[in-house]
């Protein structure tokens, strides 16, 4: 799975048992061995010290160090072995999308979708985009809503403009780490609230292909709510790796997520799991919980349409206060229980496109009787 090469410097006797030891630590997110998933790519030993490289095609730096310990102490039955000195990498691959040519300096570019609005879309997208960079990837946001474009106040940057140094290109905003793009730079919300579809399609595409992006191994397209010509020709045009889609536990926010993911099975685009966003509430007071819009509709759905269901986020006052303060809660408090939720997807989201190289992460059957 993995691209990174291999460097193997261990006699046959114990070459052998180290490589079992590590087969047999299943990553939790690839759910394979580390040998078996291309992650180990150094082996060497000084004395009884083990040079251990390992590259992972995700980004899970906040876990390094339990792998680490975890390795160590299976390592260090081996008589040959005391220590272990532990290199780790991470090195997202290329994924082509067929027919779309690639863009420059992006590596991989995951949609994030909602049948409908209001389900906390942009939100999540933002969120996402700063874990996967909290994670040790390099991030890009395209605010491709149009007609509501909200990253550039989510990332607390809502008085950017764009400058164009060479007359063809434009510069994107850089804030918390990632670089961003928006129409909200260029436009005012009112003005392109009046664009029909094809001139906001087209506006979008030059936006992604027009922005100098820095070298960036994933791009995080903020899509438009709904299931309309904008978001079908923007999913045929733009080099989308994977899709991410966002949902309520209500039935009719459900119902509109369905189209989403038929949308992107018509255009080949594999979709990477169901984010279920407001799935719960817990009172400030006395901690009860409670499932305000339904539970569990996010689960069923994952199940019923084989895709892996991401994450639950709760309805919690201080995710909307963050986004309004322009500091995400990944960035906020990078250490809170919402913040960690957001990392555990983004790991989520970037083992998926790293198994998506090797195997169909989504096949799915819709029939209109549904």
């Amino acid at each position: 799975m993995s691209s990174a090469s291999q460097n193997y410097h261990l006699s046959d006797d114990l070459l052998g048992p180290v490589l079992a030891i590590l087969d047999a630590h299943q990553d939790p997110y690839l759910m394979q061995g580390l040998v078996t998933a291309g992650c180990v790519t150094k082996l060497d030993i000084e004395g009884k010290r083990l040079q251990l490289g390992l590259c992972y095609p995700y980004p899970c730096q906040s876990q390094y160090r339990d792998t680490v310990m975890a390795l160590t102490n299976k390592l260090a039955v081996l008589d040959a072995i005391d220590e272990v000195e532990c290199e780790i990498d991470f090195q997202p691959a290329v994924i082509s999308s067929g027919a779309v040519e690639p863009l420059p300096n992006v590596k991989q570019v995951i949609a994030v979708a909602s049948g409908k609005g209001g389900v906390g879309k942009s939100t999540t997208s933002v969120n996402l985009a700063l874990a996967l960079a909290a994670e040790g990837a390099k991030v890009g946001i395209l605010d491709a809503d149009i007609y509501g474009p909200s990253i550039p106040l989510m990332l607390g940057v809502p008085n950017f403009n764009p400058v164009s140094p060479d007359g063809k290109m434009m510069t994107a905003a850089e804030a918390h780490g990632i670089a961003a793009q928006s129409i909200g730079f260029i436009v005012s919300g009112d003005e392109a609230a009046v664009w029909r579809g094809p001139m906001a399609a087209g506006a979008l595409a030059q936006l992604l292909n027009e922005t100098l992006w820095p070298e960036l191994d994933y791009l995080v397209i903020d899509m438009p709510p709904g299931t309309g010509d904008i978001q079908l020709t923007l999913s045929q045009k733009v080099p989308v790796s994977g899709a991410v889609v966002v949902t309520t536990p209500q039935d009719i926010a459900l119902a509109d997520a369905k189209k989403g993911i038929s949308m992107f099975q018509k255009v080949n685009i594999p979709v990477l799991g169901i984010v279920e966003n407001m799935s719960f509430h817990i009172c400030s007071d006395c901690g009860h919980k409670e499932h305000l819009f339904g539970e569990d509709g996010g689960l069923k759905m994952a199940a019923r349409y084989n895709v892996p269901l991401l994450g639950q986020l709760p309805l919690q006052l201080n995710i909307r206060e963050d986004v309004d303060r322009g500091t995400p809660s990944v960035v906020a408090d990078g250490e809170s229980q919402v913040a960690l939720l957001y990392k555990e997807i983004a790991r989520k989201v970037g083992a998926q496109l790293a198994l998506s190289q090797t195997q169909s992460v989504v096949s799915i059957s819709i029939s209109d009787d549904e």
